[in-house]
C-alpha cells in the first residue's frame, strides 16, 4: 500500500484549525519491517500565548522545532517515561502544535503489539504515550518532516477520511486532559465513536463540550 503524505500547506493555518481536520488521517512510521500505524482519532491544540504550551517560556533547545516551519514533528520527553508525537503548525516562529493522542492500530499490528509487551488491541495505542512506545518513536524523531515519503515518521492522507469520521464519529470538542494551566480551553478534539479514544467526554458539558 502507498501513503501519501499530507502537504506542508495542509500545516499552514493554526493548530486550533489543523487538529480536528487531523482526525482519521494516518500517523506511521516506517521501519525495516514496513509501516506501521494508524488513522488518528485524538488530538490537542497548543497555540501562541497558551500558558500550556511548551512554547509559552520562549526557544530552548528542548521546544526549537516547535518554532516551525511547520510540518514537522515535535517529539519530546515527559514524566520521565514517555514520549509524546505533535505536529508542528503556524508560521515559522509561532510555536503552535497538534499532540497526537490517540491513533487506532491499523497498519504493522504485528510490529505494534511487540513493542508493546503484554498488551493488544486497544491498549496499543489509546494514549500519547502508548502510541509512541508501540510505534517506536523516540527523540530520534524530533524534527521529522512528516511531508516527506521517505521520513521515518509521516502524516499521510487518508482517501476516505470523510468516510472514516462519519464511522466514528460525532467529532467531539472538549478540555485538553491533564493540564493545570489553561486547562478550560476547548482544545482537544476527538471521535467519540472510537474505542480508541483515551478518554471519553459527555457531549453535555457545555461550551467546552460542544459537538461539531
Amino acid at each position: 500500500m502507498e501513503f501519501t503524505p499530507l502537504p506542508r500547506s495542509f500545516y499552514a493555518p493554526s493548530a486550533e484549525v489543523v487538529a480536528p481536520r487531523l482526525l482519521g488521517h494516518w500517523l506511521l512510521c516506517q521501519t525495516p519491517d514496513g509501516f506501521c500505524g494508524g488513522p488518528i482519532v485524538e488530538v490537542e491544540a497548543y497555540l501562541v500565548g497558551d500558558p500550556a504550551s511548551h512554547g509559552f517560556a520562549g526557544v530552548t533547545a528542548r521546544n526549537r522545532v516547535m518554532y516551525g516551519p511547520p510540518g514537522f514533528a515535535y517529539v519530546y520527553f515527559i514524566y520521565g517515561n514517555h514520549y509524546c508525537a505533535n505536529a508542528v503548525c503556524g508560521a515559522a516562529g509561532e510555536a503552535e502544535a497538534v499532540l497526537i493522542r490517540a491513533v487506532e492500530a491499523r497498519f504493522g499490528v504485528e510490529l505494534l503489539s511487540a513493542k508493546r509487551a503484554g498488551r493488544s488491541g486497544i491498549e496499543l495505542t489509546n494514549g500519547p504515550g502508548k502510541l509512541c512506545e508501540a510505534l517506536g518513536i523516540g527523540r530520534k524523531m524530533d524534527g521529522a518532516d512528516l511531508c516527506d515519503p521517505t521520513s521515518p515518521l509521516l502524516l499521510a492522507r487518508n482517501p476516505n477520511v470523510s468516510r472514516f469520521r462519519h464511522s466514528r464519529g460525532p467529532v467531539v470538542t472538549s478540555q485538553r486532559i491533564g493540564l493545570t494551566k489553561a486547562a478550560e480551553l476547548p482544545l482537544r478534539f476527538h471521535l467519540q465513536g472510537s474505542p480508541f479514544v483515551s478518554r471519553r467526554s459527555n457531549p453535555a458539558l457545555g461550551p467546552a463540550g460542544h459537538l461539531h
